[in-house]
């Protein structure tokens, strides 16, 4: 990804935008505090729970989850523990779940979950990117 801003063209439609808010809200509800889509070129946040301030610096987390996804996808891949499938960062305020299929990924901000939340979260993320590849 690059230092640019991104570009003006949405990478998704608002179809699937809307579809994959109503995924992660379904899959863990109102602790769910943001939900941004991105690609190799580009990134939309899709979602922000309205108890938030819009004042990430998306373009830097953007920038960092996407060289981070193809660094650990590249330097895992032949493992002996198998595929690559997500990424759980955990933070004073909360945590971000980071979720790839192919050269695509979504990442995803939460209050407190389970660990069977966060497996019911990227099932449900990585069945809907898969369905639109």
């Amino acid at each position: 990804m690059s230092e640019e801003e991104p570009m003006t063209e949405q990478p998704l439609t608002d179809a699937r935008a809307e579809q994959l808010t109503a995924a992660c809200r379904s899959a863990v509800g109102d602790n769910c505090r943001s939900v941004t889509y991105f690609d190799a070129t580009n990134y939309m946040q899709v979602y922000l729970r309205g108890d938030l301030e819009q004042d990430a610096d998306l373009m830097s987390f953007i920038g960092h989850e996407w060289h981070d996804y193809k660094t650990t996808t590249d330097a895992y891949a032949g493992s002996e523990l198998g595929s690559y499938r997500y990424s759980i960062r955990v933070f004073d305020n909360g945590f971000l779940v980071r979720v790839g299929v192919g050269d695509s990924g979504v990442f995803v901000t939460t209050d407190g979950l389970q660990l069977k939340d966060f497996e019911s979260l990227v099932a449900t993320i990585s069945e809907l990117l898969e369905s639109w590849e």
